[in-house]
């Protein structure tokens, strides 16, 4: 474990934090030894906990008084809920994009979807997936929404605590795939309406797959 220089802020300290909760190194559920974390990263415990107040506010852990700092768990309840507002908000943002994007902008999108394509003719999910999150990102940015994208990245952060993985399910990929075809074909065409409602109905698709795994894993165990 590298020790944090005593210069550094404590948003290095959250990041570091952050990337290990997203990493399921510190799992959802788990107790935040802020004692042995200070020891690690060779720091006191002021700036580890500044850094637990800013993953706080971003849904990652929660703070319970007289119990110290958990990680989030994320219920399925929380993801039904989640997805829902994730279609609406990635909605918008394909309208905007469709409305906005310039041809060169289109053709960064498209350079992205290739790399779907490619990965999904290889079978490489672990690709699709990276792809995948270039992909909404770049259509987030596209809309050119500051306000969109600071909603959905958080939203996003806290999905990351869900470890359920929607391209597992058989044929999945496949549709995955063809969605976003039909996503950039209306940003392309400047069509926000139907980029909009492809944008919604791709994300509750997702849901609908990743439910599908979890019923799936809970069966088996």
């Amino acid at each position: 474990m590298n020790r944090i220089a005593p210069t550094a802020l404590y948003q290095e300290v959250a990041e570091r934090l952050r990337q290990r909760i997203f990493a399921h190194e510190i799992p959802p559920g788990s107790w935040i030894d802020e004692q042995k974390l200070a020891e690690q990263y060779g720091i006191s415990r002021t700036p580890l906990r500044e850094a637990l107040k800013v993953l706080a506010s971003e849904g990652l852990v929660e703070l319970k008084p007289r119990r110290g700092c958990y990680v989030t768990e994320i219920s399925r309840q929380d993801l039904d809920d989640i997805f829902p507002l994730m279609a609406l908000l990635e909605g918008r943002c394909a309208f905007e994009a469709a409305q906005r994007a310039r041809p060169a902008e289109i053709a960064s999108l498209k350079d992205i979807h290739e790399q779907l394509e490619n990965a999904a003719r290889d079978g490489r999910i672990d690709a699709f997936f990276e792809a995948n999150q270039a992909f909404h990102k770049r259509v987030q940015e596209l809309s050119g929404n500051r306000w969109l994208l600071t909603v959905i990245q958080d939203l996003r952060k806290v999905l990351k605590l869900s470890r359920l993985h929607s391209l597992s399910l058989e044929g999945r990929l496949q549709q995955s795939l063809d969605e976003h075809r039909a996503i950039v074909a209306a940003i392309a065409g400047k069509d926000g309406i139907t980029a909009e409602r492809l944008m919604h109905d791709h994300l509750l698709s997702g849901r609908e797959a990743a439910a599908k795994v979890d019923s799936k894993v809970s069966k088996a165990a």
